[in-house]
């Protein structure tokens, strides 16, 4: 699964990857521990242009009886057949922007939390899926879910499953929402290139989701 992951890039960074606006409807800061079920920065487009807004990390699908659902992640090989990720697949697919994100390697010595990140620390697109639940009283809830996939051979190390990280080449078509055919869209989800990627042991701190400061993405030493 995907439990952890940060956005530490520059909010110009951020528009420029995208083509987005200047402006976005809510206060951008660096996130170096993002944790299910807070508030994730994700983009869709809206038929014109795209969009950069927030959604709360953890999928309540809109047909749920009340949004004690949760669905942080949705595997890539099974999305067809999930009745909560069906109709998001075709219709309301999204990006969510990130620069590392983390594991925990079993080692002897217990579960050691691991960043893996592009060994160009660039920004990446991780495929997400979007949906908007009502309450009965008419209060709308818009939420997210990262979708995973299998990892390639550097995770495949730390753990097994990894997030659909998008080539960049490949973002504006898991966006186009004419883009209705669904093994088009599978096609995108594969693992991204292990030799494109690094990972390196960060401290415990990230263990605890109310832990979002600088120290977390650190590299630290065997010794420490």
């Amino acid at each position: 699964m995907c439990g952890r992951f940060t956005l530490t890039v520059s909010l110009k960074n951020l528009l420029d990857h995208y083509h987005a606006e200047d402006t976005i409807p809510f206060e951008y800061m660096p996130r170096f521990n993002i944790s299910p079920t807070q508030m994730v920065v994700a983009v869709i487009h809206d038929g014109d242009r795209n969009r950069v807004g927030r959604l709360r990390w953890g999928l309540v699908p809109s047909w749920a009886k009340d949004e004690k659902i949760n669905l942080v992640n949705a595997r890539a090989e099974t999305l067809v057949h999930k009745p909560a990720f069906r109709v998001p697949l075709l219709r309301k697919r999204c990006l969510i922007p990130a620069d590392s994100f983390y594991e925990w390697k079993k080692t002897a010595a217990g579960k050691q939390p691991t960043r893996i990140l592009l060994r160009s620390q660039k920004l990446f697109s991780i495929a997400g899926l979007y949906d908007t639940w009502m309450s009965p009283d008419g209060r709308k809830l818009s939420t997210c879910t990262i979708i995973t996939t299998s990892p390639n051979s550097l995770v495949a190390d730390i753990h097994d499953r990894m997030p659909a990280i998008l080539h960049p080449a490949d973002e504006a078509d898991w966006l186009n929402r004419d883009n209705q055919d669904t093994k088009t869209l599978l096609d995108l989800l594969r693992p991204f290139p292990a030799e494109e990627m690094r990972a390196y042991p960060v401290s415990s701190l990230v263990g605890n989701a109310k832990n979002d400061v600088p120290e977390c993405i650190r590299e630290i030493t065997a010794d420490k």
